[in-house]
């Protein structure tokens, strides 16, 4: 039995499969409502048999966006819509749709990736002044960021707990944090970042203090049977930042708060990381949060191939596996996974006869008559 198809346990709540559709920017929404693209783009990856999907980074407040165009749950219109998409998706899918909790710092305030992805200055139309842990820009050419004071830390962790109350009304399954990508709470994670000398800054017990506090408030916000966890870049690829020794000590502290897993990515805080690429180059990272903290791992990065990601999970590397430009590229990469494994798959109905001849028993329940 292929061992990328047992199901996997996060918490309360039951995968039926260790493939996971990682969060991707769309950057198409209108004042952080989802749209029509969405209700499309989420709508035919709800259909491809993943055991998991998580939305992508969601931000708890304006200025907490990456773009103008970025997802919102700040607002009852952003609640509104995509409670509306969710809907949809439940209507035809039991996919579990969790969501990811985001706020970008320093990084916020930027273009499209397809205008150049440039930031805009806060003057400029559509811009903002950006917040960060310490009034350092990302690139010394950028605008530098406002330091959150005491007062700013408050209404951040305010905005997170009252979007994950939001998530919780619309029936979403479970929420990501995002605490990678060198977006604000990794931002309080790096010494690349945080230059505090308060109690958010210098050592590592202090700079892991204000994620914690986050992750925390989030966890009592949200009911106790969904699972809540959070994405950390396990290195920040620049020697002196943060690395994995933070990242499995992050770990240990978010496992004592009640946290059901820890999605493990690298990178994004600095524009000097340099990244040594490679098929499942982030994998390593992800096998030793996994051996030292003993909570389910999710691995992600350059996992393209159904072969590749079910050595990781028989190998014990990780417990789940997550795609992304992949799923994009092949929304139906888990059915053709299935295939290439002898495994099972849910399809939707209306597609049951699209199950080739070769592969007979691929579509779980599935059966076909006409007349």
């Amino acid at each position: 039995m292929s061992r990328l198809f047992e199901p996997l346990q996060l918490g309360g709540l039951r995968l039926e499969n260790r493939i996971v559709i990682a969060p991707m920017c769309q950057y198409s929404a209108e004042d952080g409502a989802a749209g029509d693209w969405h209700l499309i783009h989420l709508g035919h990856l709800a259909l491809s048999g993943a055991g998991l999907m998580i939305l992508e980074a969601t931000a708890v407040s304006p200025v907490g966006r990456i773009s103008p165009g970025d997802l919102g749950l700040y607002s009852d219109a952003n609640e509104a819509a995509l409670a509306r998409v969710l809907g949809a998706l439940r209507a035809h899918s039991p996919m579990p749709v969790a969501v990811q909790l985001s706020h970008a710092g320093r990084k916020g305030s930027s273009r499209a990736p397809w205008e150049g992805g440039a930031q805009i200055l806060p003057g400029e139309p559509g811009g903002w002044k950006t917040e960060a842990p310490s009034a350092v820009p990302h690139s010394p050419e950028e605008d530098a960021p406002a330091a959150l004071d005491r007062a700013g830390l408050e209404r951040v962790r305010t905005d997170f707990v009252r979007a994950a109350e939001r998530a919780a009304r619309i029936g979403l399954d479970g929420i990501e944090i995002h605490g990678a990508h060198g977006y604000l709470l990794h931002q309080f994670l790096s010494p690349i970042a945080n230059k505090r000398t308060d109690a958010y800054g210098g050592s590592l017990e202090n700079r892991m203090r204000f994620p914690i506090e986050v992750f925390e408030a989030v966890r009592a916000a949200f009911p106790a049977e969904r699972p809540v966890w959070m994405r950390i870049s396990a290195t920040d690829w620049v020697p002196g930042g943060w690395d994995i020794e933070g990242t499995v000590a992050l770990s240990l502290a978010l496992k004592a708060r009640g946290c059901a897993a820890i999605h493990v990515t690298t990178g994004g805080v600095s524009p000097q990381q340099a990244i040594k690429l490679g098929p499942g180059y982030q994998v390593p990272f992800a096998q030793r949060v996994k051996a030292e903290v003993g909570l389910p791992t999710i691995a992600v990065g350059l996992i393209t191939e159904p072969e590749q990601a079910e050595a990781i999970i028989a190998k014990g590397e990780a417990d789940g596996v997550s795609l992304a430009r992949a799923m994009l590229y092949d929304p139906r990469w888990p059915w053709h996974a299935a295939a290439r494994l002898g495994a099972r798959v849910n399809a939707p109905r209306q597609y049951w006869r699209s199950q080739p001849r070769e592969f007979k028993d691929l579509f779980e329940a599935a059966s076909h008559g006409q007349r």
